[in-house]
């Protein structure tokens, strides 16, 4: 008997070690930031460790050394395209992202190698893709768990931040858009279609780019929309904005005024509003 218990708390021992999984949270759990800048992806993932009553700079990270920027593996940084950091080009891929946090100022490096855990063992100033030189910025409000982010955003840049304690850094990264946006433009003129010349009008227009360029692939898109239907009170709109920003106030009251009448027909409110307040405001001056 007592062998046949025995032989039972064996095999229930087994069988408990092979299936219990133990889940604990973890101290400084994964984060992942995705964001799109102008036309350029950027994707940031680290470890988030938090401060938890410790004083960060100057003891738990003493000044002057590298500093992996998170917990655990290496914080990674991956742009889609070439971006360009303090007047450098950093190739398209993906990066570590390391930190040499000063009282006064910090360095913020891209290092080629993204297999460390932590700061490597021999640092390869060959690895290193691009570092730049920032200074901190004192924070009011204390920030408990290091944030990374991509704020600032424009279409054609926006900041990397680092924030923990009461200290933040910002690296300003520009990205490709207008060239990219170009290609794009110029390759679909080899056979646009209607919303092709219509998108490449609006970003010249947004762009503050060429107005004369602009108005013409307005104009094509409007003479190539369906001869059975009204011209889209969306095109005639932005063919109004581009006729007032080249000073021609008449036609592009016309313009909007038959924009007007077709956001009317079509019940779109925002337009609506959006032709009568411009009409009203160009008529003034």
């Amino acid at each position: 008997m007592k062998k046949i218990i025995l032989t039972a708390a064996v095999v229930l021992g087994i069988a408990f070690t092979a299936s219990a999984q133990i889940q604990t949270p973890l101290a400084s759990p994964r984060g992942t930031v995705e964001q799109t800048v102008g036309l350029t992806n950027v994707k940031i993932d680290y470890g988030r460790t938090s401060a938890r009553g410790r004083t960060v700079y100057g003891e738990l990270i003493p000044f002057g050394r590298i500093w992996r920027t998170g917990a655990n593996a290496n914080t990674t940084v991956t742009f889609s395209d070439d971006v360009v950091i303090g007047g450098k080009t950093l190739k398209a891929g993906k990066y570590a992202l390391y930190t040499q946090p000063k009282a006064d100022s910090w360095d913020v490096i891209f290092y080629t190698d993204t297999n460390n855990w932590g700061v490597p063992e021999k640092w390869d100033e060959g690895k290193e893709a691009v570092r730049v030189t920032v200074k901190p910025e004192y924070l009011t409000r204390p920030v408990e768990t290091l944030t990374l982010g991509i704020n600032g955003l424009d279409t054609d840049f926006a900041f990397l931040e680092i924030a923990w304690e009461k200290t933040m850094v910002a690296v300003k990264f520009e990205v490709p858009t207008r060239a990219t946006a170009l290609k794009s433009i110029e390759s679909a003129m080899n056979g646009p279609s209607v919303t092709d010349y219509y998108s490449a009008a609006q970003y010249f227009y947004q762009t503050n780019a060429d107005y004369t360029k602009a108005l013409g692939w307005i104009n094509t898109a409007i003479e190539k929309s369906p001869k059975d239907k009204d011209v889209p009170f969306y095109m005639l709109r932005l063919k109004s904005l581009i006729q007032y920003k080249m000073g021609d106030k008449k036609g592009a009251i016309e313009t909007a005024q038959l924009s007007l009448q077709g956001a009317e027909k079509a019940g779109n409110a925002e337009y609506i509003k959006m032709n009568k307040d411009t009409i009203q405001d160009w008529s003034k001056k």
